[in-house]
């Protein structure tokens, strides 16, 4: 009878069986265009320029700047630094890679009418890279609370038969059944009762008090990450020259997601009357998603020398598809025996579909162009963060993530300078980028600023770039969502070079 209770009420709970929150929506929200090495070294203030396939991808107008037909390839080494403070460890990681970060091609189609309008119309194809999630880490430190307090956080005024097993059921087939029936609170709770880290206050079926095994002091702790995965989209590119001056477009964009991180916290202490000694808890997630954006955009001559852009970019709609993994192990004092516990489920959790809205973003360019020796150019834009959201809107899951992330986040400017000098075949670009914080409290995510230098040389048709960019920002890790909410401390730093070969069709 219980079983067929449990299960009516797990009917009612599926909706609310996930644990999504503001760092996976942040994750996705953010957006940086590897792009070609000329876009790197101008540190993208591309916005009124065009006539690149990465500008192409930050404003749809500036395929139709191509006078011919045109297609480019990057590849990147890019690089992370990590400087990770956790109470009083310090460590530091170093990661890299090489990759094809871009591609590209526009086909351009001069209009044989010449009593119309419309000179010319373009369209093409490219794939870039928005994000690159690969990352590896390892914080530690001594601190003066336990991760008992998550799940503590989790268990507290849930019923004991909700998050333990029945008599003779498996930890698999427990784990499962109350993940399926009630959700990921109280899979967390039933992780750290069966660890032994939690002891009801009754041993009654309707007990919803409980306290830790875990006694006060000071406890040894440390926290891998791995990561990987990336973010790119596809963009299907239209556009036209109407008159001399003035330039449209459109992408329609397809965008991909894949995201894999795998976390292992250890914990151990020596305190007096301290049951539990020892804590080890993993979590692997898994992730991907497809999304649709759209991107309108123009390029306006106001002279010879200055161009203007405006570029509106839409949201982006996200639908993702969620599995995880978790393990524990504890070490404890049984009546002067050490004594482990291990809970391994060995079920992959697989969590109802979920969609992110993230933000659009408005771009304002200028630039101006010296002939054939030199451009600067300036690109201004602003995102407001608060705006992503968790859909269903009907879920109360996701309303509450919805309001933290309404009060939590906040609009961002970004500034980003370039410019370039020709001399010969030969092109020297620089640039600088600053990008506002998107959280309200910038301890939690700073600032970010960045620097780029390149070098081009022309054969001809043909075109070869080179640039190195460096960019920096602080940030606080936290490695639990609740009860145990300490954070790492992130200085990280990312440097790309990139190798740009580009085509006139």
């Amino acid at each position: 009878m219980k079983k067929l209770i449990l299960l009516f009420i797990g009917i009612l709970s599926m909706s609310i069986s996930n644990a999504q929150g503001i760092q996976d929506a942040l994750r996705y929200s953010e957006d940086e265009i590897r792009g070609t090495a000329r876009y790197r070294a101008m540190s993208g203030a591309f916005g009124a320029l065009g006539g690149d396939m990465s500008a192409v991808s930050i404003n749809p107008a500036g395929s139709a700047i191509f006078s011919r037909s045109h297609a480019s390839l990057t590849l990147s080494n890019e690089s992370k630094d990590n400087d990770i403070s956790f109470f009083n460890g310090f460590n530091s990681s170093s990661n890299s890679d090489f990759d094809l970060n871009q591609t590209g091609v526009v086909f351009v189609f001069n209009n044989t009418n010449t009593n119309s309008d419309w000179r010319k119309f373009v369209f093409g194809f490219a794939y870039d890279k928005i994000q690159n999630y690969d990352d590896d880490w390892f914080a530690f430190g001594t601190n003066n609370q336990s991760i008992d307090e998550y799940f503590l956080a989790n268990a507290q005024g849930l019923r004991l038969d909700e998050i333990s097993a029945f008599p003779g059921e498996s930890i698999s087939d427990a784990y499962l059944d109350i993940g399926e029936i009630f959700g990921y609170t109280h899979q967390q709770a039933f992780l750290g009762y069966e660890s032994y880290i939690l002891e009801p206050q009754s041993d009654t079926d309707d007990n919803t008090v409980y306290t830790s095994n875990v006694a006060p002091g000071s406890f040894e702790q440390d926290y891998t990450l791995a990561s990987s995965g990336y973010n790119g989209k596809f963009s299907f590119n239209l556009a036209t020259q109407y008159q001399d001056n003035i330039y449209l477009g459109l992408n329609l964009n397809s965008h991909f997601v894949n995201y894999d991180r795998l976390s292992y916290f250890y914990e151990g202490n020596n305190n007096v009357g301290s049951i539990v000694n020892e804590i080890g808890f993993e979590n692997v997630l898994s992730t991907t998603g497809t999304g649709f954006s759209f991107q309108l955009g123009g390029i306006a001559k106001v002279s010879d020398r200055l161009r203007v852009g405006l570029t509106y970019n839409s949201p982006t709609w996200l639908r993702f598809q969620e599995e995880t993994t978790q393990f524990i192990s504890t070490l404890r004092d049984d009546g002067g025996i050490p004594t482990s516990a291990t809970v391994d489920p060995q079920v992959v959790n697989i969590y109802p579909d979920y969609k992110i809205q993230t933000p659009g973003k408005i771009t304002g360019s200028a630039a101006l162009v010296f002939d054939q020796k030199g451009i600067l150019s300036f690109d201004y834009s602003r995102k407001d963060y608060s705006n992503t959201k968790f859909k269903p809107e009907s879920d109360a899951y996701f309303v509450a993530q919805n309001n933290i992330l309404s009060n939590s986040l906040k609009a961002a400017n970004s500034y980003k300078m370039g410019g370039e000098y020709r001399h010969g075949n030969f092109s020297f670009r620089g640039g600088y980028r600053f990008e506002e914080s998107p959280y309200e409290n910038t301890d939690i995510v700073g600032d970010l600023t960045g620097y780029s230098l390149g070098l081009g040389y022309s054969f001809g048709n043909t075109k070869l770039d080179l640039s190195f960019d460096q960019s920096q920002r602080e940030s606080e890790y936290q490695f639990f969502d609740v009860g145990f909410t300490d954070a790492a401390s992130l200085d990280t730093k990312n440097t790309n070079i990139m190798l740009s070969l580009g085509f006139t069709l």
